[in-house]
């Protein structure tokens, strides 16, 4: 349809001479009835009109018109339009209408021979052509375009996504290099903690120890209650000498599995006296909570801790909650610098002040405190950190001013039953003397000494080395001994190092830690050979009598019989 030729010439035999000729040049045609039957078959296609004057002249030109006006921008219809010889005013002033309404309109006079007609209609169809082919350039144009379109789109959907992953990639970056910057940094004043509590710990060993040995010996009263005195005041340094040591993670853990539900209900008539009437405790205690690696003890203290914080942070009242839940390892929540596996978390929240910026930055670290002067420390939110980061969990804060703030601590999830034991009760350990050569080896002076007189006392024969090579040199000279008692930290050849090569000049020799810092060490944190300094003569005796005599059971016996012929701490 697109190739043949339509004719409009319904007066006479124009219409069929003009198919007879363009039949006999291989062009295709369409007799026509009428202006409403050409404008019909131009609608289904056709490549020029053939239309004489006097068929327009019949029927107007007002509907062929609107069709030239709304053909598409790329199609300009040709018409071949055959005229009469007429040349009046009003004839021509028609014709020139016609170039103008019809647009592309060639003019033929007749008679006009069948090579003029011809190539008249060759020359239509050539520019028809034309126009079909700008038609399909336009049309695929377009198409190319839409695909542009749709490329252009869903490129910007693939930057736009990639923008959003830039963002959140530069957000995981900055609080991934924030919490190295802040793990840094509190290692480094964790190391300096760490070392000063060493000290610190050695010579508070050797006061609570010396206190104890003249607190034995002392018959008179008075005497007795200053030496009371003295040493209630060391416990206190002791304390804050364990606080100091929870922070810088070197401290001694005694890890289980624990149930946190268990262990919040059993605080719960201890929180209530702690904290007062003026604040209202609440719980809620997750249902099938997991198991959490924990040491006992320590993590009553961590939320004890918590609970005194928030409840300063209520002066006027307020309402504290405690809860616990579980936390699957792919919970988006989770604080970014744990890693992978389940945890269990114990929450304490408040409704009190809430922290500025500064406060939260400063939160953890040690002697930073925003109570007044004498009101507290500084150590417990650092005891509490060191705690939960040695147990192999972390803690979070989320706060706002004048809204609260809630405080949580996650706790590995521990795969073992849930066990509960209570700690041992050292305060009336009765003390027994036996004969055998322990060898004591410590870097410090007074509590080596310290070590050797509560040793003679009960009755045993001691030896003593200055450091881990001279406990090597010694038991590599053959010297007999039956236990060796050695501390953990010590330069050169620290404590553990000493025992693996003894051991191996002397296979199963029997050997007890004692350790306020453990420090950059392989010692085993379940290691059950391990006295902790500040220690008491009971619990020294107790240690040393389960390595030297491990089948007889619960040892007993009267309290030191030597007591009053104890040699004086040097």
């Amino acid at each position: 349809m697109k190739e043949r030729v339509l004719i409009l010439a319904p007066i006479g035999r124009d219409a069929q001479a003009a198919a007879r000729n363009l039949a006999d040049v291989r062009i295709d045609s369409l007799i026509c009835l009428n202006t409403a039957d050409l404008l019909l078959r131009l609608e289904e296609g056709g490549a020029t009109a053939l239309v004489t004057e006097e068929a327009l002249l019949s029927s107007g030109t007002e509907s062929l018109e609107r069709w030239v006006t709304n053909q598409p921008p790329w199609s300009d219809f040709p018409f071949i339009i055959l005229t009469s010889r007429a040349t009046s005013e009003a004839t021509h002033a028609y014709r020139l209408r016609l170039l103008r309404s019809l647009g592309n309109v060639s003019l033929l006079e007749r008679p006009l021979n069948t090579v003029t007609l011809m190539s008249t209609v060759q020359a239509a169809l050539r520019a028809r052509r034309r126009h079909y082919e700008i038609k399909d350039y336009l049309l695929e144009r377009d198409s190319m375009a839409a695909q542009l379109e749709d490329l252009v789109r869903k490129r910007t959907r693939q930057i736009q996504l990639a923008n959003r992953e830039l963002r959140r990639e530069t957000s995981e970056r900055k609080q991934a290099e924030a919490a190295l910057q802040q793990a840094q940094k509190m290692e480094m004043i964790g190391q300096m903690t760490g070392g000063v509590a060493h000290d610190f710990n050695n010579l508070l060993t050797a006061v609570l120890g010396n206190l104890e040995l003249a607190t034995r010996r002392a018959s008179d009263e008075k005497v007795q209650r200053y030496l009371e005195g003295a040493t209630q005041a060391a416990k206190r340094g002791a304390k804050l000498t364990g606080q100091l040591l929870a922070f810088s993670r070197t401290q001694r853990l005694k890890t289980e599995s624990v149930d946190l539900n268990a262990i919040v209900t059993a605080m719960s008539d201890l929180l209530f006296t702690t904290i007062g009437s003026t604040v209202r405790i609440e719980t809620f205690l997750q249902k099938g909570l997991w198991p959490a690696v924990a040491d006992p003890n320590q993590i009553e203290s961590v939320i004890l801790n918590l609970a005194v914080n928030a409840r300063d942070a209520m002066p006027d009242g307020g309402r504290l909650t405690i809860s616990t839940s579980n936390v699957v390892r792919d919970d988006p929540s989770k604080p970014y610098e744990l890693g992978a596996g389940d945890y269990i978390v114990v929450s304490v929240a408040d409704s009190g002040t809430g922290m500025t910026e500064e406060v939260l930055a400063k939160a953890f670290e040690p002697f930073y405190t925003t109570k007044p002067v004498g009101s507290g420390t500084g150590l417990g939110l650092s005891q509490v950190y060191g705690i939960a980061k040695q147990t192999g969990g972390t803690v979070s804060i989320s706060t706002k001013v004048g809204h609260g703030t809630t405080m949580k601590v996650y706790l590995p999830r521990s795969t073992a039953q849930a066990t509960s034991q209570p700690a041992q009760d050292h305060t009336t350990q009765t003390l027994r003397s036996h004969e055998a050569t322990i060898l004591v080896v410590d870097d410090d002076v007074d509590v080596r000494e310290l070590a050797v007189s509560c040793l003679e006392s009960l009755g045993y024969l001691v030896k003593k080395a200055e450091g881990g090579q001279a406990a090597i040199d010694l038991i590599s000279a053959g010297a007999p001994i039956d236990l060796i008692l050695i501390d953990v930290a010590m330069p050169e050849v620290n404590g553990v190092q000493a025992i693996r090569a003894i051991t191996k000049i002397r296979p199963g020799v029997p050997f007890l830690y004692m350790t306020g810092y453990v420090g950059r060490t392989s010692l085993d944190p379940s290691e059950h050979r391990v006295l902790k300094k500040p220690f008491t003569i009971a619990e020294l005796a107790e240690k040393v009598e389960e390595l030297l005599f491990p089948d007889e059971g619960l040892r007993s016996s009267n309290l030191l019989s030597k007591v009053h012929h104890l040699k004086p701490i040097r």
